[in-house]
């Protein structure tokens, strides 16, 4: 297990990585302005769901087979940006609603499962995450002290509840910012475009990313 000194040092490391700007951070940003606190944190928790799948594709090796292959690169980012272009699309056609209706994640359309997905993917299909894990998570693991297997998964989970604190406090924040917004038609249909600008050059972004 790591020494309660590293797993500190690696929470505060992990929280600063958090709160850089990035994918994720500004994807959960811009759907709390838009749909709210409660859908920005369901996004949040879909986010740390998929940071569970890269650290267990860590600790058992998954990933350095990933990283080095091209095509899967390859493939995984051109599947992750063709996701960002369909929420793109949907936020640039997005209706606007009254005032009593302006959190549309309390609507049918925006279902808590269908918003938690959206977290999970927009995470699993961003292969940068899975190599930045496998070169992040082994530098505080130590082999002296037992498994790196274990302490691997020990440190995923530190990374991930940081993150979950981090993107948590972003979401509400987002989310209060927002509601000023939500009052006003015209301010909705230019929040929805702004959106849907951010996730093309997110899109374009990931598209060309390199390994």
């Amino acid at each position: 297990m790591p020494t309660f000194d590293t797993t500190l040092t690696f929470f505060a490391t992990s929280v600063l990585l958090a709160l850089a700007p990035g994918p994720d951070n500004v994807f959960v940003l811009l759907h709390s302005a838009v749909h709210g606190r409660r859908a920005g944190l369901l996004v949040v928790l879909g986010l740390c769901s998929g940071l569970l799948f890269h650290t267990a594709a860590v600790a058992l090796g998954l990933a350095a087979i990933f990283a080095a292959s091209s095509t899967a690169f390859t493939v995984l980012k051109l599947c992750g940006a063709a996701y960002l272009v369909w929420l793109a699309w949907g936020a640039w056609r997005a209706p606007v609603v009254g005032v009593g209706f302006a959190n549309s994640a309390d609507s049918p359309a925006m279902s808590a499962g269908k918003t938690y997905g959206r977290g999970v993917l927009m995470n699993l299909t961003n292969p940068k995450v899975a190599i930045f894990f496998l070169a992040f998570l082994p530098q505080f693991a130590d082999p002296a002290r037992g498994s790196m297997a274990v302490q691997i998964l020990v440190l995923g989970m530190v990374f991930i509840l940081a993150a979950l604190l981090t993107f948590g406090a972003i979401a509400c924040f987002a989310a209060s910012f927002g509601q000023a917004f939500q009052r006003s038609l015209r301010a909705q249909r230019w929040l929805n475009r702004v959106a849907s600008v951010v996730f093309v050059g997110l899109a374009l972004r990931l598209a060309t990313a390199q390994r």
